[in-house]
């Protein structure tokens, strides 16, 4: 059995935020967490589907069926890029009738990473592509939507301030999450980068941006089908760094559900994801540091609830 100290979020508006520097990274995480245990064990287990529209059906269903077995709002993190576009198409298309406003009148929304410093309305921000494909009709109904400032003036206050929003709401019900490729077979959560020096209590961070990083975002609006403008990817590479919600917030979260349905367009995944399942956990908490440390994408298997729905193309 694996036991991995992490920390609790129940989080009173206005916490205190401290900050750990790991070489160029920046880390922040809530002063006075109490640690509890997160024990997983066993193979992780993921679903093959046929399809992206299949995934994106399923992802939905993991939310209504979440809202129906809870009362009152609820806390999702939402993806960028490829991986969840179908599931977002759906939920703007039935934002624009009326069977689902009850659920979408309880969802605080937030999301996950973005490159900065750059403009909000940036074509290849997040949010510009959230709203492209989520429709009016959802940013009407839903309880909040809630993005990170890649506008602010000092980066850490501004990431410090909606951490502390989000911390205020309880934490997360459910963090969706993708799949990021890295050399020799690593992988990246968010974008938690390998050698980011994250640690299981570790929030949020800003790190410094990695040329692969900036190249995989760029290619994935392309593949998804967004119209990037000359001006928007010039200012989009001369992003300097990455903020990003951190091992806590994803260990944290109640339900953790990742998608994967992109391994055509972007091929590093394949071996990531071989990686990713193969390696063998380490059973002491320094020598799971350094895995962690070297191939972020590991921590999802610390977390004992997850729903993993995979295309067949990243197993081949």
């Amino acid at each position: 059995m694996l036991i991995v100290r992490t920390a609790k979020v129940q989080i009173s508006p206005k916490k205190i935020v401290d900050r750990r520097a790991a070489g160029d990274n920046i880390w922040l995480s809530f002063s006075g967490q109490q640690p509890f245990v997160c024990t997983r064990g066993g193979p992780f287990i993921y679903d093959v589907l046929e399809s992206e529209n299949a995934v994106g059906e399923a992802m939905f269903e993991e939310l209504s069926a979440y809202a129906a077995n809870r009362e009152g709002d609820i806390v999702i993190v939402i993806l960028g890029g490829r991986g969840a576009q179908v599931f977002h198409r759906i939920l703007g298309e039935r934002a624009g009738g009326n069977e689902i406003d009850e659920l979408l009148a309880r969802l605080h929304v937030f999301t996950q990473d973005a490159l900065a410093p750059m403009r909000l309305n940036n074509g290849l921000s997040f949010v510009r592509d959230f709203e492209r494909i989520l429709g009016d009709d959802f940013f009407r109904k839903v309880k909040s939507f809630n993005s990170m400032n890649t506008e602010a003036a000092d980066m850490e206050s501004g990431l410090s301030d909606y951490i502390e929003k989000l911390g205020s709401l309880g934490g997360v019900d459910i963090f969706y999450l993708g799949f990021g490729p890295e050399a020799e077979g690593a992988s990246h959560l968010c974008y938690i980068r390998p050698g980011a020096g994250a640690r299981s209590g570790d929030f949020a961070g800003i790190i410094p941006i990695s040329p692969s990083i900036l190249e995989h975002h760029i290619q994935k609006f392309r593949a998804g089908g967004s119209e990037i403008l000359a001006a928007d990817e010039a200012e989009c590479r001369r992003a300097t760094h990455i903020l990003t919600l951190g091992p806590a917030a994803i260990l944290s979260a109640k339900l953790i559900v990742q998608s994967v349905v992109d391994a055509s367009t972007a091929p590093g995944k394949r071996a990531s994801f071989r990686r990713f399942l193969d390696t063998d956990l380490a059973g002491n908490e320094e020598e799971l540091g350094t895995q962690l440390d070297e191939n972020p994408g590991l921590w999802i298997r610390l977390h004992p609830n997850v729903r993993s729905y995979i295309l067949p193309d990243l197993l081949t």
